[in-house]
C-alpha cells in the first residue's frame, strides 16, 4: 500500500517537475519504470541518452529502487550488464539508502556519477585504471561508446528529441531485450573486477 501511493506522488512528480536531463516513466505492460538520462555537457555522454531500468522492490522505499544501464556506457562504475557502484543503492551498513531518498533522487545522483566518475571504486577495473592514469584514451573510449550507443538517430521527417520517452514502435532505442555486450574498443577489452 505505503508503495503504491509513494510510487505514484513520485511518478506524477516526475512527470510535473523533471531533474535537467532525466525523464521516469512506466509502460502500461511493464512492471518495472523506464528512465532516460541525458549526457551531460562537457563530459564525454554529451549528447547521449541512456536509458535505465528501475526495479521498484514491493518494500519500497525502505529497500532502494534496483537500476541498471540498458544503454551501454563506457564507466569506471558502470559494468558491461549495467550495473551501477553508487552507495545510495544499497542498505546500510555498506550502503547508504535511506527511505527519504526519491527515485528523482537517485536517477540525479547517477547522473552526477556519470559526469563525475569514482575511480578509487570501480565495477571495471581496467576502465578506472585509464581513467586514473591515461584519461585523454579513457575520454575518447567513452565518446566513441556514446556516439555508438547512446546518440539518438535522426528519421526522415523525424525530429531528434533526446529524453523523452521514445515512439512505442522504436524498437532500437526501446527495445527491452536489449543485449550488452562488453566487446573491445581500442584493444582494450572490458573486465569486470573479480571481486564486485
Amino acid at each position: 500500500m505505503q508503495r503504491a501511493s509513494r510510487l505514484r506522488r513520485e511518478l506524477s512528480l516526475l512527470a510535473a517537475e523533471p531533474p535537467p536531463g532525466i525523464t521516469c516513466w512506466q509502460d502500461a505492460d511493464q512492471p518495472e519504470l523506464r528512465a532516460q538520462i541525458v549526457g551531460g555537457a562537457n563530459t564525454p555522454y554529451d549528447k547521449g541518452v541512456f536509458t535505465l531500468e528501475v526495479v521498484v522492490p514491493e518494500r519500497y522505499p525502505f529497500e532502494p529502487p534496483q537500476i541498471r544501464f540498458l544503454t551501454p556506457i563506457y564507466h569506471p562504475n558502470i559494468d558491461s550488464a549495467g550495473r551501477i557502484c553508487l552507495d545510495i543503492l544499497k542498505l546500510p551498513p555498506k550502503g547508504a539508502w535511506r527511505p527519504s531518498l526519491s527515485i528523482a533522487t537517485v536517477l540525479a545522483s547517477i547522473q552526477l556519477l556519470m559526469a563525475e566518475p569514482n575511480p578509487d571504486d570501480p565495477l571495471m577495473a581496467d576502465i578506472s585504471a585509464e581513467f586514473k592514469y591515461n584519461k585523454p584514451v579513457f575520454l575518447e573510449n567513452a565518446r566513441q561508446w556514446t556516439e555508438k550507443h547512446a546518440r539518438q538517430r535522426r528519421t526522415a521527417g523525424e525530429e531528434e528529441m533526446p529524453g523523452a520517452p521514445p515512439a512505442a514502435g522504436d524498437s532500437a532505442a526501446h527495445s527491452t531485450g536489449q543485449k550488452r555486450k562488453a566487446g573491445q574498443l581500442g584493444g582494450r577489452e572490458k573486465k569486470a573486477r573479480p571481486d564486485a
